[in-house]
């Protein structure tokens, strides 16, 4: 009989101190999502915010935590992307960004693929592409840039299902 207490007694025991290890105390744990790292799509580098003289806004705080960009449907943003995009991108891009000496920005072709998401393009965009395209950095702020992709984004003339920025 004391063999069959003693038993019960480690089990319940065991049972207690594994309860207690998986740090069930009554709480719900919540995931917390990583912030995406953002990278130079050529290298692999993650991209170096340091330096800039510049403040984050409210709009590129929320794009480095989550990987979307908040102007993608802000008619404000996307006005002002629109005049970013005429000073610094037509020339090569075209004005209406159908492509000219660069790759046409409003269709299902990317010539780097990873600019289907917000992240490629502000990586993109912000670092340069193989001498092709220099980077905006120091140049564009950050929020000038996620206007610029609202106005890209915005001219999409192709599938929406391929438009990964939606999802």
């Amino acid at each position: 009989m004391s063999r069959l207490i003693s038993s019960a007694v480690s089990r319940i025991l065991v049972a207690l101190i594994l309860f207690s290890l998986t740090g069930c105390s009554g709480t719900t744990a919540v995931a917390v999502a990583e912030p995406p790292i953002m990278r130079n799509n050529i290298t692999g580098e993650p991209l170096e915010f340091s330096g800039l003289n510049e403040t984050e806004t409210p709009a590129v705080k929320q794009f480095k935590a989550t990987g979307k960009n908040p102007y993608n449907t802000d008619r404000e943003a996307i006005a002002k992307g629109g005049a970013v995009y005429l000073t610094a991108c037509s020339a090569c891009h075209g004005h209406h960004a159908e492509g000219k000496i660069a790759p046409a920005l409003i269709d299902d072709y990317w010539t780097y693929p990873m600019n289907t998401t917000d992240i490629g393009l502000f990586s993109s965009t912000y670092a340069g592409l193989q001498g092709m395209m220099g980077p905006s950095k120091g140049r564009l702020t950050q929020d000038e840039i996620l206007q610029l992709m609202a106005w890209i984004r915005s001219n999409y003339k192709g599938d929406p299902a391929k438009a990964e920025w939606n999802h």
